[in-house]
């Protein structure tokens, strides 16, 4: 099977990417900077450059997919470098588990940034699917686009609301009959840095979680908030009240429920 890597950078010099993030193999890169400009790379692999003056890391991932190829499609961002076998490890997954229409691959990373580490192979269900980030997910090219499952454009760096792209894209693709499977793989190792969205516990983080939720879970988004404001409290406890914490992610949801009516009534 042909792997193609789906990269979402910003600002970047891409060749000096392109070497450091040390894949072999195909690629789409859409880098958001100062222009608009397509160009390809032939040399034993093809890489397709996408340079675009638009914003949001959701807006970039769709159209890594719009100008995708390939058999398998598998997400990463510019600050992961890849095992020098990935593409056979992806590859021989998929052939070990035809079942599969989507494998969620371990990558290293540090410990106050894990979301996640798989063991064994496993299916996955709606409860356990929202903690993978976007570069952990191999997905089948043709099964994708059939469903036409996409990244939410409003959430995640460079857009409205801080984050939740990738969350929402996996409960979406969930909904649509995509199987999700998890495995103990590890294919690449991230290289730390500063979060391109987490600037603390502000009033804006609280308001846009309640805004997810509400994209997330529907008319639970109100039990999910009071079960976010009491388990997570020591988090943030002496930076924000928790009433004011809890007020806000309110206004969030509220503010949510009428984006998706409007998104329902179009």
């Amino acid at each position: 099977m042909r792997v193609t890597l789906l990269i979402s950078a910003l600002n970047c010099d891409t060749d000096e990417l392109i070497g450091k993030m040390h894949f072999s193999g195909d690629a789409v890169l859409v880098n958001q900077c100062d222009k608009d400009e397509i160009s390809e790379i032939n040399e034993g692999r093809k890489i397709l450059i996408v340079n675009s003056k638009e914003r949001g890391v959701g807006l970039s991932r769709n159209m890594c997919i719009d100008n995708s190829f390939g058999d398998i499609l598998l997400f990463s961002d510019d600050d992961i470098v890849y095992d020098e076998d990935y593409e056979k490890k992806v590859s021989d997954e998929f052939d070990k588990h035809p079942e599969a229409d989507m494998i969620m691959f371990n990558v290293s990373v540090c410990e106050e940034r894990r979301t996640y580490r798989n063991e064994g192979f496993k299916k996955l269900s709606r409860l356990n699917i929202g903690r993978y980030p976007a570069y952990s997910i191999a997905v089948k090219r043709d099964v994708l686009i059939d469903k036409n499952v996409r990244f939410c454009e409003l959430f995640g760096g460079g857009a409205k609301y801080s984050n939740g792209e990738d969350s929402l894209f996996l409960k979406d693709a969930y909904e649509s009959g995509i199987s999700m499977y998890a495995t103990e793989t590890e294919i690449a190792k991230e290289i730390p840095r500063p979060s391109t969205w987490f600037e603390g516990y502000t009033e804006k983080f609280f308001f846009d979680r309640g805004v997810l939720f509400a994209f997330l879970y529907g008319k639970s988004a109100w039990m999910w908030r009071l079960r976010f404001i009491l388990t997570k409290k020591q988090m943030f406890e002496g930076k924000i009240k928790r009433k004011e914490a809890n007020e806000l992610m309110k206004a969030g949801i509220k503010e949510g429920f009428e984006l998706i009516k409007g998104i329902k009534d179009k």
